[in-house]
């Protein structure tokens, strides 16, 4: 999912921390969580902890956002309403089929998931610029998250409820140069 919650790591997670003004390791601990529920918050947003679209739309990390089926909220009614479907804000098979009718008139590449590049060409998706679009792409400079430092966040997380399989997934290498910075968190899932 384009979600980043407490035991995750990667570049997605070390943006954050910085836009949360917290120490920018690319490990989703306690202090980062403590800062985003704080962030969500005094932002009138639903304080969970889990950083999803709407977190990243607020936070203007546009380079973060990734909607996919089973996303909900109001960037994904934007979505819709961009690609001319009902705005129900619940990415299910519908919108899904209806990105990729969309990627393929624009001749990028046919994935269903909207993340940057197929989002800087929707309507009301102004925001989303080149440099959005370059921001969400990982270079050579980009750095992994210490790997004992990963293993020591890992063993010292407590699932979450409502989602076990997340906490203590850990991606140790960096995303091949050129592709997006969510394959840091994509191949855990």
């Amino acid at each position: 999912m384009s979600m980043l919650r407490k035991g995750l790591c990667g570049e997605p997670v070390r943006i954050l921390q910085g836009r949360l003004g917290v120490d920018a390791d690319g490990i989703f601990g306690g202090a980062t969580d403590t800062a985003l529920r704080a962030y969500q918050k005094d932002n009138g947003l639903e304080v969970d902890g889990i950083a999803g679209p709407d977190t990243f739309t607020a936070m203007g990390l546009h380079e973060l956002v990734l909607l996919q089926r089973g996303t909900r909220g109001e960037t994904v009614k934007k979505l819709q309403t961009g690609l001319g479907l009902s705005a129900d804000g619940i990415f299910g098979p519908g919108t899904e089929k209806a990105v990729r009718e969309f990627q393929a008139s624009k001749s990028i590449d046919v994935d269903g998931i909207a993340g940057p590049q197929t989002l800087a060409l929707v309507d009301g998706f102004g925001e989303i610029t080149q440099e959005v679009i370059a921001a969400s792409v990982v270079t050579e400079n980009t750095q992994p998250a210490d790997p004992a430092a990963v293993q020591a966040a890992a063993a010292a997380e407590t699932p979450p409820p409502a989602h076990p399989s997340f906490v203590g997934k850990v991606e140790e290498k960096v995303a091949t140069v050129g592709k997006t910075i969510w394959n840091t968190v994509k191949s855990i899932f």
